[in-house]
């Protein structure tokens, strides 16, 4: 094994591509002028801010044709007459110490009216984090919705015999390298701080879970017991683990504190409890559960007592994901022989399929709920796909590298 700190800013062997297909129902047309003096900076933020948005869905970009900055006078009647609804202009200027003012203003010119506007210092490496920042603000501003351009993806790359647990921007750029193994790497679990990464490794030739932390490089083991230790799962909170055991027999879930201590059983059947997911009051667990007969999605109280059934359509249902605000259930179904993902509304007991691929595993909602990352296969090349919860946007991240699996969306961070 050879562990890498991002700390150290290990730079893997590839980055991401992006292709996107479909838009929203409506899309905003906004213009993105070019940042004043911005050529001088090794990063292109207006750029970077206009693939964010373009890629959302939900925005027309409109070309301004030259820079504009914070400061320049703004012609409303102008921009209204080309069709825009909103307008974002900007500059950045070198600082002494090396880093870069970026500032930004956004315009409502329907209203006549400044919506937002802020300043930030960034270090070089940074800049692409402080246009995530901008348009995580104009998606908000302007969608009613916080954005969540500035957070970060993390899964598993195989390429011939290794593995490499990684971290990147949502965007694919700035991957980096949290660990390295010749053997398999799994079900990789972001901490709700976004400082750790819970995962199953089989360097010990059976699965154990581990906690690795992203700043100091330390990693501490979680669960090494007889059997198999599998797809742990943080609580809200950050101060618990849900894990799928097979300690005593046959595989249930359990539930630890983050450190491995207080182990406690949380299922009993004479069936394979697995796949548990915490759902966002922390007060219950959803879990994949063969005690019907079929793999079907259960919830309980993290108390423990009755389970009950979640899903009903289809006789193969697995991997639920609970979306940020507790409405949403997406999960992996097989139907006619294909592995494909769907969500469903919980209260109104609708389900959506929002994939049409047939190899689909490892859902993952956004922090803000708008859209869920899964893995899927083409061409016997994993890679990773991202849909809105509506199913109308969607976009592929991949790479020539190897295949790509297991991914998990990063929580909002400080």
């Amino acid at each position: 094994m050879l562990l890498l700190g991002l700390a150290a800013g290990t730079v893997a062997h590839a980055q991401l591509r992006i292709e996107t297909s479909g838009v929203g129902a409506s899309q905003l047309p906004i213009a993105i002028a070019g940042f004043v003096d911005e050529a001088s900076a090794p990063q292109q933020v207006s750029a970077i801010v206009k693939a964010d948005l373009e890629r959302s869905g939900y925005f027309k970009i409109i070309n301004t044709g030259s820079a504009m900055s914070e400061t320049t006078p703004v012609n409303f009647d102008e921009w209204k007459s080309r069709g825009a609804d909103a307008l974002a202009v900007g500059s950045m200027q070198r600082l002494a110490d090396g880093r870069f003012d970026v500032r930004y203003k956004l315009l409502d010119t329907l209203k006549s009216a400044q919506l937002s506007g802020f300043g930030q210092a960034a270090a070089p490496d940074r800049l692409r984090v402080a246009a995530h920042k901008i348009a995580d603000d104009i998606y908000e501003k302007l969608m009613g919705v916080r954005g969540a351009f500035a957070t970060r993806i993390s899964y598993v790359t195989k390429a011939g015999n290794e593995y490499r647990l990684e971290v990147a921007d949502a965007d694919g750029e700035g991957t980096q390298t949290a660990l390295r193994s010749n053997e398999p790497i799994i079900s990789p679990a972001w901490s709700p701080d976004g400082t750790k990464v819970a995962y199953v490794s089989f360097e010990n030739k059976k699965p154990v879970v581990y906690v690795q932390d992203l700043v100091s490089r330390r990693r501490t083991i979680i669960a090494n017991y007889k059997g198999s230790n599998s797809a742990p799962a943080w609580s809200p909170d950050g101060s618990k683990l849900a894990l799928a055991l097979s300690r005593d027999g046959l595989t249930q879930v359990y539930i630890a504190n983050a450190d491995g201590s207080g182990l406690r059983r949380l299922t009993y059947t004479n069936g394979i409890d697995t796949e548990p997911q915490f759902a966002p009051d922390g007060q219950s667990i959803y879990f994949t559960s063969d005690r019907s007969g079929g793999p079907q999605i259960y919830r309980m109280s993290v108390a423990g007592g009755e389970a009950q059934r979640v899903s009903f359509r289809g006789s193969y249902n697995i991997s639920p994901r609970i979306s940020p605000d507790g409405k949403t259930l997406a999960y992996i179904s097989r139907r006619e022989g294909n592995f494909q993902l769907y969500a469903l509304d919980l209260a109104a007991d609708q389900e959506l399929r929002l994939s049409d691929t047939v190899k689909d595993e490892s859902p993952s909602f956004s922090p803000n709920g708008k859209y869920i990352m899964y893995a899927t296969e083409s061409g016997r090349r994993g890679s990773l796909a991202v849909v809105s919860v509506d199913g109308r946007v969607k976009y592929r991240l991949s790479t020539q590298a190897g295949d790509i699996r297991e991914p998990t969306w990063g929580p909002f961070m400080k």
